[in-house]
């Protein structure tokens, strides 16, 4: 799935099945407008799908194991019977995420970096499919409330390179594992631009695939002012190939279509420097 050659990042397109997503696109309740928006991100070029039952927006309270199932497990259901493209399971819960390995999901996406409970590190070990660790200081609830670093670029790696080393601990294999700085999970506008601008040092130092993620996040309106969740088309792109220039091996995004059409020429142009 992770290709040491591929040309660019492989593009995650997010497939929100909640009520109550920062970014306006969720399909709560209605498995055949889900299915509907993931079968459009993959004939736009995505080539991993994240499905997530559960908003880790700021602010968002938890759901029940049973409502998250609920949401998930149809549209997962229906995907892995009709697509060839990697599905991923965006969930904090082992039990979610064993359930959608058993149907089909290739991909367990961790918000909490096998931090939410004592099971999570024995079941990624289990389940033996990649695993996306993330950096997120606090909880979603509660999470943007004082955010505080020191030192945030030094303070996250070495909290990835930790979360890194106690899942190969626990039986995780190293090529498994796959990190993520958490932009906009736990950090203030300095903190994100910081995390963004230190993406090659990043990389270098945990040595392991970097998975970045900024669509349509709040920080976008903080430079541009009252810029809602879907007018944030810009900003997202501009993370995007930063990242990509940066040489981070995925990127999660919402507009599929135009992210994979701005990597394109982005490619274009790098390969017709001299």
């Amino acid at each position: 799935m992770l290709a040491g050659d591929n040309p660019r990042p492989l593009v995650m397109g997010i497939v929100n099945v909640t009520p109550d997503s920062f970014s306006g696109d969720g399909h709560h309740g209605d498995t055949g407008q889900a299915l509907t928006h993931a079968q459009s991100l993959i004939r736009a070029g995505a080539d991993i799908l994240d499905i997530g039952g559960e908003s880790t927006r700021p602010g968002a309270a938890p759901v029940s194991v049973q409502q998250e199932l609920d949401r998930v497990m149809p549209v997962l259901e229906s995907l892995c019977g009709t697509t060839q493209t990697p599905i991923s399971i965006d969930t904090r819960r082992p039990d979610i995420a064993r359930a959608a390995m058993q149907h089909g999901a290739q991909v367990w996406n961790d918000v909490s970096a096998l931090r939410a409970t004592p099971e999570s590190l024995q079941t990624a070990a289990e389940l033996n499919v990649p695993i996306v660790l993330m950096h997120m200081q606090g909880e979603p609830g509660t999470m943007q409330n004082a955010p505080h670093y020191d030192d945030v670029v030094a303070e996250v790696i070495e909290f990835l390179k930790t979360r890194a080393r106690t899942a190969i601990k626990a039986g995780v294999h190293t090529n498994n594992i796959i990190l993520d700085p958490g932009i906009g999970f736990g950090k203030r506008l300095e903190d994100n631009l910081a995390l963004m601008a230190a993406l090659p040092r990043i990389i270098k130092e945990t040595d392991y695939p970097l998975l970045f993620g900024a669509s349509r996040k709040r920080f976008i309106e903080m430079l541009d002012p009252n810029s809602a969740a879907d007018e944030r088309l810009g900003g997202s792109l501009a993370g995007a190939l930063f990242a990509a220039q940066a040489g981070t091996h995925i990127v999660r995004v919402h507009d599929v279509a135009q992210t994979v059409q701005a990597l394109r020429v982005w490619r274009a142009i790098e390969d017709a420097a001299p």
